[in-house]
């Protein structure tokens, strides 16, 4: 079972769709929002292997407390109803099954060149040419590059990469969410949106990819017909789904070096 191609352009073009049709509604419309776009994710979920299920749901798990912390709590960032939007979540599960699908559509030294190479491009800018001084944005760029030099799992942070960074762009420029002149409490001037923002979705992806195979394993003992299953399986099991492997974009645990 693959990671469908088409994922790779339905899902920013739903994710845009999203954004822009946001910016007319109420709260209460955002409900609505969040129940279509969580319809949304279960219906590209459906025909995925286990693996490739439990990492975007961990990204969706990971992502809500990221953007808990980073826009309630923390102020870095404000969306336009000064709320979680509720189609923000799935809508993260999303950007991750678009950047994995990317994967399979261009090739993989390719996009982890071109994202590496625009990472960078992007922060210098930010504290060289652009109106908005963007230290913030640069000093999360190296981050960004170091995974996407050293990662087993490059190919898919370069694909989240250009799916965040197209829907940051879009997102600000449009006003669902504004990202403060400078962080709370540092000091540090930002760009609206800042030009290492990425990093922080490598941080998800990361975590994501630690957990799911645990996820896969724990639903499958919690059918019936493996309950009883003793803990010499439970070794061999984890033996065959590595802690540290990935889903590739054709739905095979790898561990590409």
């Amino acid at each position: 079972m693959t990671v469908p191609r088409w994922y790779a352009l339905a899902g920013p073009a739903y994710l845009a769709a999203l954004l822009a049709v946001d910016t007319q509604v109420s709260a209460r419309g955002q409900v609505a929002l969040g129940v279509l776009t969580g319809a949304v994710l279960l219906a590209a979920l459906g025909p995925l292997p286990a693996l490739a299920r439990a990492q975007a749901l961990g990204v969706v798990a990971f992502a809500t407390v990221g953007e808990v912390t980073g826009s309630l709590v923390w102020g870095v960032y404000r969306y336009r109803l000064h709320n979680l939007p509720l189609f923000i979540p799935p809508a993260h599960g999303i950007v991750y099954l678009s950047g994995l699908a990317l994967v399979r559509v261009v090739r993989p030294r390719l996009l982890v060149g071109a994202a590496a190479a625009g990472a960078a491009a992007w922060g210098l800018a930010g504290v060289t040419v652009l109106p908005r001084l963007d230290v913030a944005g640069a000093v999360g760029v190296p981050l960004l590059c170091v995974f996407l030099w050293r990662s087993r799992a490059r190919a898919t942070y370069a694909g989240v990469f250009v799916v965040v960074a197209a829907l940051e762009l879009y997102g600000t420029s449009i006003g669902t969410w504004r990202w403060a002149a400078t962080l709370p409490g540092l000091g540090i001037p930002a760009g609206n949106p800042p030009s290492g923002v990425a990093s922080g979705y490598v941080w998800f992806d990361v975590m994501a990819l630690l957990v799911a195979p645990w996820l896969v394993y724990v639903g499958k003992a919690l059918k019936p017909n493996r309950a009883t299953r003793s803990s010499g399986a439970f070794r061999s099991s984890m033996r065959r789904i590595d802690p540290i492997g990935m889903i590739s974009a054709s739905g095979a645990s790898s561990r590409t070096p």
